[in-house]
């Protein structure tokens, strides 16, 4: 068994600087197949950054106060989350949740399997200047910043 206050788990922000609160709970409890983060976003903050999906978790967000508003598939449907309210999103579905209101919003990302994610099976959608489209990227992680590789040319952006 373990027990940990929200107070005690230390901020880890993403390395592009999208949020100023972000406690990864699991980390805490040292959860192995469940992945539980804690958020606190001010006005135009984000959960994760741009658009993307992960083949290897499903994610579900609880939205505990304020309003967020997350942007679902490549068509970037938007739906409203309310206080008390959750969304899931299925493994390789394309989302970003984001604060687009005056309001703080405070929030946790859920996903499983895995406390931690395959970097294999992340995918990002932002724009190729190669292609000067929009396209789906893979994404990795290296020495702390995110590399992008578009699936469309090979081009790589980080």
């Amino acid at each position: 068994m373990e027990k940990v206050a929200i107070d005690e788990v230390d901020n880890q922000v993403n390395p592009l600087g999208v949020h100023s609160v972000r406690k990864p709970v699991s980390g805490a409890l040292g959860t192995e197949h469940f992945a539980m983060n804690y958020f606190e976003l001010d006005a135009g903050e984000s959960f994760s950054g741009g658009l993307h999906a992960h083949g290897d978790q499903e994610e579900v967000f609880y939205v505990e106060s304020g309003t967020a508003t997350f942007e679902v598939g490549l068509d970037r449907e938007a739906v409203t989350v309310e206080a008390g309210e959750l969304i899931r999103f299925p493994p390789g579905q394309f989302q970003k949740g984001y604060n687009d209101g005056d309001e703080r919003v405070v929030g946790w990302a859920l996903g499983a399997p895995g406390a931690t994610h395959d970097w294999d099976e992340l995918q990002s959608r932002v724009y190729c200047p190669d292609c000067e489209a929009e396209r789906t990227h893979d994404v990795d992680l290296v020495e702390g910043t995110f590399e992008l590789t578009c699936t469309e040319c090979g081009a790589v952006q980080g």
